[in-house]
This record gives structure tokens, C-alpha cells and sequence, in this order.
């Protein structure tokens, strides 16, 4: 099981990193149009030096979305299928939430959206999403678009 704590720059230096956005995850989950894109690199996470990170902001995004629409149950079963992924849960230490809290004054995206952000940011990442609000980060991060850039 993936454990939930801060990530290290040093311990990302080598790999290829990926940030997933709440977006990414749920297309995966429900078999939606990009989810495909997100099942290829979840296999390349297990089979070589790719990173796939994902908000612990992010996952509560997720996890509130499906128990909106499916019940408390199938959110908490959902949470044990994404730990069981190669996904690395990264916790919010107080500088991310200042970055966080930095992009949103500065750009008009959902304020779960500036948690990937700083996380790709620090990280030096690729975030992975379809949702068209991370077209206003782009001179930001660098973003693989599961659906092409305009959806």
C-alpha cells in the first residue's frame, strides 16, 4: 500500500513525473473517454521509472465526487483500488498550500486544480488532465491533455 507523505525532490530527480488532476483519475476509474491515456501510464509506472503523483487534495476530490453519485461504500472501496495503484499520494505541507494558495489568487482555477499545480511545480511534473481550466496555468507546468488541449 502507498504510504501518505511529503515528496521529496531529491527522491524524484531520476523519473519521468506525472501529476494526476481529479479529472484523470475519474476518467481512469470510470472507463471515460482519457482513461485510457491514464491506464498506459499507470502501466508504464510499474514497469519502469516513470512517477505518477497525485494531490492528497486531489483524492478527496475524487473520493467526494463518487460518494456524491455512488454512496459512502463504493468512495471508501474506490480509495482502497487507487492505494492499491502505482500512484504516490502526496500530503500538503504548508509551503505547497502557500503556493497553492498563490496560484489561485493569480489564475481562475478551481482551488483542488492549485494543489497539482504546485505539486507539478515543485516536482518539476506533468500534470494530467483533460479539464480546460488548466489552460490557463500552461505557462505554469507542462500538461498532457488525455482529449487534446480543447477537450
Amino acid at each position: 500500500m502507498h504510504c501518505w507523505r511529503s515528496v521529496s525532490r531529491s527522491e524524484s530527480v531520476k523519473r519521468r513525473k506525472y501529476v494526476l488532476d481529479s479529472y484523470a483519475v475519474l476518467a481512469y476509474l470510470q472507463a471515460e473517454r482519457g482513461g485510457a491515456k491514464v491506464k498506459d501510464l499507470l502501466k508504464e509506472a510499474k514497469a519502469s521509472d516513470v512517477q505518477i503523483l497525485l494531490s492528497v487534495i486531489n483524492l478527496g476530490e475524487v473520493l467526494y465526487v463518487i460518494e456524491r453519485k455512488l454512496g459512502y461504500e463504493t468512495a471508501m472501496n474506490t480509495l482502497k483500488d487507487i492505494l492499491r495503484l502505482p500512484i504516490q499520494v502526496a500530503e500538503v505541507p504548508l509551503e505547497r498550500v502557500l503556493a497553492a494558495a498563490h496560484i489561485k489568487a493569480q489564475y481562475a482555477i478551481a482551488y483542488a486544480d492549485t494543489f497539482a499545480v504546485a505539486l507539478a511545480q515543485e516536482l518539476e511534473a506533468t500534470i494530467v488532465t483533460a479539464d480546460p481550466e488548466f489552460k490557463r496555468v500552461e505557462s505554469l507546468v507542462d500538461i498532457l491533455w488525455l482529449l487534446g488541449k480543447d477537450g
